[in-house]
């Protein structure tokens, strides 16, 4: 939950000097339901909001320098970065996210006219897979509208995120986790089509069930995983299949289509990598309709097969995962559960009912610890809207 206005302006006069931070704002964390590594792909993802996620504080400076600190580390809270022509520097380390966001606004004509100071502080946990660094992006491109850019949208706020993530950092990922922290309503989920950017917002009517995130305790790192290879692959088994389908994007390509064309891709791994794309994409399309409906029985069912399909096609679950999402399936009062985010490591999410909550974490909690000799993290998660100002 985001701290109140006053609590965390202390926190910034403490650091920076007394005086009010004209810019406050919040962007949550967000869970992906459905649509994993479907995003650069060119098909569909169903992701929500969280109610953690990053605040940013802002205030001009005097001293020609973007002046950052982390309320969440104890070593390394404070970077610097320059206002303008930043570049990635290993030694700026979490406030090359910032710095890029920064860099990315400047590539798109929004130059920041001074120095300014950023406090940033956080509830989503950091590394497990429930978008931190996407909600960090975000956060700051809206404090810095808040202070300089008021024509600056949320779209373009997500965009210059991704850019941010994708080039100043190094990780090519999709647009979703910007796109969610920014565009995302509470009480839904937001069924957004890569491709075109076109998105609906679907009601989230949990009815009798909660949401439940368990943190693996697992450190979720994309840059240090085999994402950017998962990317590869699918874009090499894109340009096999290109020529028998004339699909521009391997989600451009029907569960039917996949199946009279899939001959071609004689590499086994490549296969797979396409299999999932093709399938999650349907599945995600379905479990939209399904929510829609309130099917969530349904839903549930396509989130277990979703993780199935993660674990055995696109190999980015691991064996901490696989215990938690194994474990959720046993119990009776768990309607789905799959791995969330980019995978090898961080969480997974559960759909179950909100009288079995309590039993669930503790019989989960025990399988988990008996199986990994980890202790587990859970929350309950509640779906929140996108970014907004702090008051």
């Amino acid at each position: 939950m985001t701290e109140t206005y006053q609590a965390l302006n202390d926190q910034f006069s403490a650091v920076f000097g007394p005086g009010p931070a004209p810019a406050a704002c919040f962007a949550p964390g967000r869970v992906n339901l459905i649509g994993e590594h479907t995003d650069y792909n060119g098909g569909h993802v169903l992701p929500c909001a969280l109610d953690m996620g990053i605040s940013v504080l802002a205030r001009p400076n005097s001293v020609g320098a973007v002046r950052m600190y982390s309320a969440n580390l104890s070593r390394g809270s404070r970077k610097t970065a320059p206002v303008t022509g930043a570049v990635h520097d290993p030694q700026r380390g979490w406030g090359n996210y910032p710095a890029g966001v920064i860099r990315s606004l400047e590539n798109r004509g929004f130059v920041l006219p001074c120095g300014v100071d950023l406090f940033i502080s956080g509830s989503v946990p950091n590394g497990a897979g429930l978008s931190s660094s996407a909600a960090l992006e975000v956060s700051v491109a809206c404090a810095l509208h808040m202070l300089f850019f008021p024509q600056l949208t949320p779209e373009e706020m997500a965009f210059a995120g991704q850019e941010a993530e994708n080039r100043f950092i190094g990780v090519q990922t999709g647009i979703m986790d910007q796109f969610a922290s920014a565009m995302c309503r509470a009480d839904h989920a937001l069924f957004l089509k890569t491709a075109d950017m076109s998105f609906t917002h679907v009601p989230l009517c949990l009815e009798g069930c909660a949401l439940v995130l368990i943190n693996t305790n697992k450190r979720h790192s994309l840059a240090s995983s085999a994402y950017n290879q998962r990317r590869l692959e699918c874009s090499r088994a894109l340009e096999i299949l290109r020529p028998y389908t004339d699909a521009s994007a391997l989600c451009d390509i029907s569960p039917d289509q996949f199946a009279a064309s899939a001959h071609h891709l004689q590499e086994e791994t490549l296969l797979r990598r396409a299999r999932h794309a093709v399938t999650e994409n349907a599945r995600t399309i379905e479990a939209a309709n399904d929510l829609a409906k309130g099917d969530l029985a349904a839903f549930g069912r396509l989130m277990n097969a979703s993780h199935i399909s993660l674990r055995d096609d696109y190999a980015v679950t691991c064996p901490e995962l696989d215990v938690l999402a194994e474990a959720a399936w046993a119990q009776p009062y768990v309607l789905g559960a799959r791995m969330t985010g980019g995978g090898f490591g961080g969480c997974t999410v559960n759909l179950v009912r909100s009288d079995s909550v309590p039993r669930f974490i503790r019989e989960t909690g025990r399988i988990y610890t008996e199986k990994t000799g980890l202790q587990a993290a859970f929350y309950t998660a509640a779906p929140g809207p996108g970014v907004h100002s702090i008051s």
